[in-house]
């Protein structure tokens, strides 16, 4: 989709060991991580844990008042691909957690030129609805999720 990288030589981190997964993984300590940790980059083929876009630590989970917060880190401060990211954490999101679970996605701070633009635009329903009904972003989106390049 776009016609040249942005980030040509991005830093590659080596794959953290797997957890097996059962059925109460959630419930273990940042578990969360499993859910997300191989959406694949919209622009390189390594996943969002390898480029350290995501980490454990990034992930915040309140189980009781149903609210999820992901802040995640592009490669560069001027990554054109950070919505895409987010919304690919939301979709996948989405489809792991019941409908009630409030999900809040945020690049980290000071991490984007434009975080500001970014958070408004991840977090805005109206504006993730359009997003997703635009078919070549969807089928981005969907490419980064359920790819199996990794």
């Amino acid at each position: 989709m776009t016609l040249g990288l942005v980030n040509a030589n991005p830093v590659v981190h080596a794959k953290k060991e797997r957890i097996a997964r059962v059925d109460d993984l959630p419930h273990a300590d940042n578990a969360w991580i499993h859910f997300v940790r191989d959406i694949r980059d919209p622009e390189h083929p390594y996943s969002l844990e390898q480029l350290s876009v995501l980490s454990e630590e990034s992930i915040t989970v309140d189980e009781k008042l149903g609210r999820i917060l992901i802040t995640f880190t592009p490669t560069i401060q001027h990554c054109t691909m950070a919505t895409v990211i987010g919304l690919c954490l939301r979709e996948k999101l989405k489809n792991c957690f019941p409908p009630h679970f409030k999900v809040d996605i945020k690049v980290s701070p000071g991490s984007h030129a434009d975080e500001e633009s970014v958070n408004k635009q991840l977090n805005d329903k109206e504006r993730v609805a359009a997003a997703m009904e635009n078919p070549n972003l969807r089928q981005l989106v969907d490419e980064c999720l359920y790819s199996s390049e990794l």
